[in-house]
């Protein structure tokens, strides 16, 4: 594909994936529409040598694998890993606000996000609903309202003189959305959601809603923009570029070798969880892919991680907040995220793997060292490397406002990002 079919496959995977939970289930149906076999881990499996397959946990996590052909798991497992959530605001379990003669739903924010851009946004609400049907079973079903439903108004500047001076931001008071006139005293939540749940899956028969796991999201769809169409921007690029590229490199490969996808949920608040990174999840299915212990750790000692999440590009005005020699740029190829510190996994090995792997593949490449005065963020990378003892390089695409409602990234940037984790997935030795 070229760069520009790329951007629209991808925006179509981002479009698809409001939450983490409509993120794996996009995933999962790419795979199976690829001919991947679906698991279930409650279940026994019968891995053959070229099969294919993949598996989630909590609906919010997912990892897809090829055992490639006989003699590929003596080689190692060439491993990409990524993650599902992105910042956000998340429904509180009783929302409902009414004040002013207006509907209001509470929030929590989600992981480190940029709060100002939340504001005059045409927000609709997604996620995972858990309720009793007519039968009385329990059940679950992923939601998607898609239209616009809510809107957090800025305070006009007459009444907030200060505010562009010092914003400050209470997430308490200042972010419960506006949904509605409150004029119906029996209208809430749950029964905005039994109706919305009817409509979209009415063989479940949803009788009452029990639970759910709900986020707003911003209804503006991404787009290539620019003069020159030279960048790219959408909501959640961190992390579901990462997730897109690694999944269309698995499905490009030549699946000869046996490689590995793990999307994890959980990352932007720690990834501490029954599926996030610091979780059991990859280590349970690699015990099933290679079930004797000592044969697992050769095989495991044989791998290597490619950890992509995204890189801080330099931003035009504010260059000084990076380190001069380190700044990655937009539409320059993907970049290796170094810490002396171990908060990325990268060492000189993986590093220069991962450098020969762009030559090879015809992809420039960059590096990212934060400033030394400056705190350093973290990924999957060393959280996985240390609970495996596998050999990891941090990566990730340059891109402009992280952890904003809408992030900016270089429109040829997840092509070369595609293009090196492809040649990683089809590579027969590693290091």
């Amino acid at each position: 594909m070229t760069h520009t079919a790329t951007n629209q496959d991808l925006a179509d995977f981002i479009q698809s994936s409001p939450t983490p939970f409509h993120a794996t289930a996009s995933l999962a149906a790419r795979l199976a529409l690829a001919g991947f076999e679906q698991l279930d881990e409650r279940e026994e499996w019968a891995l053959e040598t070229g099969g294919r397959y993949f598996v989630s946990r909590n609906n919010s996590s997912l990892i897809a694998f090829t055992m490639g052909d006989a003699g590929a798991l003596e080689r190692g497992i060439r491993m990409i890993g990524a993650h599902t959530d992105s910042p956000c605001l998340r429904v509180k379990p009783q929302p409902e606000i009414n004040q002013q003669g207006l509907w209001q739903l509470g929030v929590e924010v989600y992981g480190g996000a940029l709060l100002a851009p939340w504001f005059d946004r045409d927000l609709s609400l997604a996620g995972r609903v858990t309720f009793r049907t007519a039968e009385g079973a329990l059940h679950s079903e992923l939601v998607d309202f898609k239209r616009p439903i809510a809107v957090i108004p800025s305070l006009a500047i007459h009444l907030n003189r200060g505010v562009n001076d010092n914003l400050c931001i209470n997430p308490q008071t200042h972010l419960p959305p506006v949904l509605a006139m409150a004029l119906d005293p029996s209208r809430d939540l749950r029964a905005l959601l039994l109706s919305e749940l009817t409509q979209q899956h009415p063989d479940c028969q949803p009788a009452q809603v029990l639970d759910y796991e709900l986020s707003f999201y911003d209804t503006q769809p991404p787009a290539t923009i620019g003069l020159d169409g030279d960048f790219f921007a959408a909501a959640r690029l961190d992390n579901l570029l990462s997730c897109f590229a690694g999944l269309t490199a698995l499905l490009a490969s030549n699946q000869r070798e046996a490689c590995l996808l793990v999307c994890t949920d959980h990352e932007e608040v720690g990834s501490t969880s029954l599926c996030g990174a610091d979780g059991p999840f990859l280590e349970d299915v690699l015990h099933r892919i290679v079930p004797d212990r000592t044969t697992r750790g050769r095989t495991v000692q044989h791998s290597i991680l490619v950890s992509a999440d995204n890189a801080h590009a330099v931003h035009p005005n504010f260059a000084d907040r990076h380190d001069a020699n380190h700044g990655p740029r937009l539409n320059a190829g993907p970049v290796i995220k170094i810490n002396s510190n171990q908060r990325y996994a990268t060492t000189s090995e993986t590093a220069a793997l991962f450098r020969d792997l762009c030559e090879q593949a015809g992809v420039p490449v960059q590096s990212f060292v934060v400033r030394s005065d400056m705190g350093c963020g973290s990924t999957i990378g060393p959280i996985t490397s240390s609970r495996l003892g596998v050999r990891t390089v941090d990566i990730g695409a340059p891109t402009f406002a992280m952890h904003s409602i809408r992030e900016l990234a270089g429109s040829r940037d997840p092509d070369y990002l595609i293009r090196v984790l492809t040649h990683f997935c089809d590579r027969a030795t590693l290091i």
